[in-house]
């Protein structure tokens, strides 16, 4: 398994990972806007697992100077469980060390118990903290 940077040929395989892996996604959070919004913000910020010439994994970072934070991270449900997500986890946060970032945020649902567990395990934690979100209008949604 090889983890590297997205280049444009990956696209096809990261919408299939994506659509599998967040299947009630809103249109905003689909690989037709998402991607091409991380294109034109820290691209090297995103990553993809390989694994025999298929895309097994993704994980999509920022960093804004105060706090770096986790996005799109998914593994292919084949694939699970063979130490990819943790492998794009550390990737990522050894990218995001590297510009500065002292600590890195995710947000996951709440109903999600399996993944929460999964980051637990990485050492994240639920922190007291209320996550608020407005959407604004951007063109095209």
């Amino acid at each position: 398994m090889e983890i590297r940077r997205y280049k444009a040929s990956d696209f096809d395989g990261v919408k299939s990972l994506w659509e599998e892996a967040f299947p009630n996604d809103p249109p905003w959070n689909r690989a037709e806007a998402a991607i091409p919004a991380k294109l034109a913000f820290q691209p090297e910020l995103f990553f993809v697992a390989v694994e025999d010439g298929q895309i097994a994994g993704s994980a999509m970072a920022g960093y804004d100077g105060h706090r770096g934070w986790l996005y799109s991270v998914a593994v292919r449900r084949d694939a699970k469980r063979a130490g990819i997500g943790r492998a794009l986890i550390r990737h990522a946060e050894e990218a995001l060390q590297a510009l500065g970032c002292a600590k890195v945020n995710l947000q996951v649902r709440a109903t999600n118990a399996e993944v929460v567990q999964f980051y637990e395990r990485l050492g994240y934690a639920a922190e007291d903290r209320i996550s608020l979100g407005r959407r604004l209008s951007v063109s095209g949604e």
